[in-house]
């Protein structure tokens, strides 16, 4: 297989040095030459060398302005750039360096060292190119990584969603239609200018995820409470309230296992206070107003909505418009009402996200 000779540009006013430049380097490289900066950017229109060899003194524009304008360009930035000058002064050196050039030749130049010091930064830009491209495929394994760690952990949640969608029939649905909402509800809210700052430090798509655990205490109730028709005695509603303490319990068992923080922090103000009533009725702390968390007052909104149009053991279904007008009653009593608001004002688009 052929090797692609990488091209070289040499950019000097003195015929002489292009042509000594030129012919030692024109059995390893494709070698252009200039003599100004003007037909350098002609040529640089038309590719991108390995490799520039350029001249301090010259006409029109100088080595330095010539090198400013290719560091300037995004096109041409990464373009190496070796000095050439016939002037010995270490001052011009070090302004040629600060200026981008990865090295300086002394004119009249000795013919293995300009080929050795070519060869040596050609290498460097090889191996600056590999480990580029090993940095993105790292950074492409750890994403593809994390996007199936990500979809491992919403299959072991949906699991455990079903689990529960088996004792009563209802909560699966229930969490996959309330993901919906929180989602759509969110969205709002920002757009809005509501609760933005707060809403957009979360990562949202982790945030709705992680309230599928929000009624996973439930587990943990008997099934003669779950699943009764009709309303619960004063003891049995007790007993079913429990179901918050038993949810974050459970999360926290979890999070002694895991170093998760941000997934589990949700998880468990969603599962803790999703019951709180913004008059400081709800339980189970009686949190009033702003002192109960975001994610329990914004789960609130979302989780009576879905439990008022649907069916439970204990009553029927409630039409849209009448689960709105419940809601617009519970402004300022059970629910936020910012947050409830917005529900109100866009409970077309919850109308249409209930029915997908």
């Amino acid at each position: 297989m052929e090797l692609i000779r990488k091209k070289i540009i040499i950019v000097d006013d003195d015929r002489t040095s292009l042509t000594i430049a030129k012919d030692t380097l024109i059995s390893l490289y494709d070698v252009f030459t200039v003599s100004t900066g003007q037909k350098l950017f002609s040529l640089l229109e038309r590719f991108l060398p390995a490799l520039i060899l350029l001249d301090i003194e010259m006409p029109e524009m100088n080595g330095y302005e010539i090198i400013k304008s290719l560091k300037h360009s995004e096109r041409t930035m990464n373009i190496p750039v070796i000095f050439l000058s016939a002037i010995v002064n270490p001052e011009n050196e070090f302004e040629g360096l600060s200026l981008g050039a990865v090295d300086y030749i002394y004119k009249p130049f000795s013919r293995k060292l300009l080929l050795k010091r070519i060869e040596v930064h050609l290498l460097l830009e090889s191996q600056k190119k590999e480990l580029q491209d090993y940095r993105d495929n790292l950074e492409e394994t750890v994403i593809q990584k994390t996007q199936t760690v990500t979809e491992l952990q919403n299959v072991m949640l949906k699991t455990m969603a079903e689990l529960m969608e088996c004792r009563d029939g209802i909560t699966g649905g229930h969490i996959e239609r309330t993901q919906r909402y929180l989602k759509l509800l969110v969205n709002l809210l920002i757009e809005n200018g509501i609760y933005a700052d707060e809403l957009l430090s979360w990562d949202i798509d982790l945030f709705v995820m992680s309230s599928q655990l929000h009624d996973i205490g439930k587990i943990s109730i008997k099934d003669e409470i779950l699943l009764k028709p009709g309303g619960l005695s004063l003891e049995e509603a007790e007993e079913m309230k429990k179901h918050v303490a038993f949810g974050m319990d459970i999360i926290e068992k979890v999070a002694e296992s895991t170093t998760e923080s941000a997934f589990l922090t949700h998880a468990k103000l969603l599962a803790g206070c999703h019951h709180e009533k913004w008059d400081g009725t709800g339980y189970p702390l009686g949190s009033k107003g702003e002192e109960i968390p975001l994610q329990g007052r914004l789960m609130a909104v979302v989780d009576v909505y879905d439990a008022l149009t649907n069916d439970r053991p204990y009553k029927l279904a409630f039409t849209h418009r009448e689960a709105i007008e419940i809601i617009k009653d519970g402004l300022h009593k059970h629910f936020d009402p910012l947050i409830g608001e917005i529900f109100v004002q866009y409970e077309r688009d919850f109308e249409r996200t209930c029915a997908i």
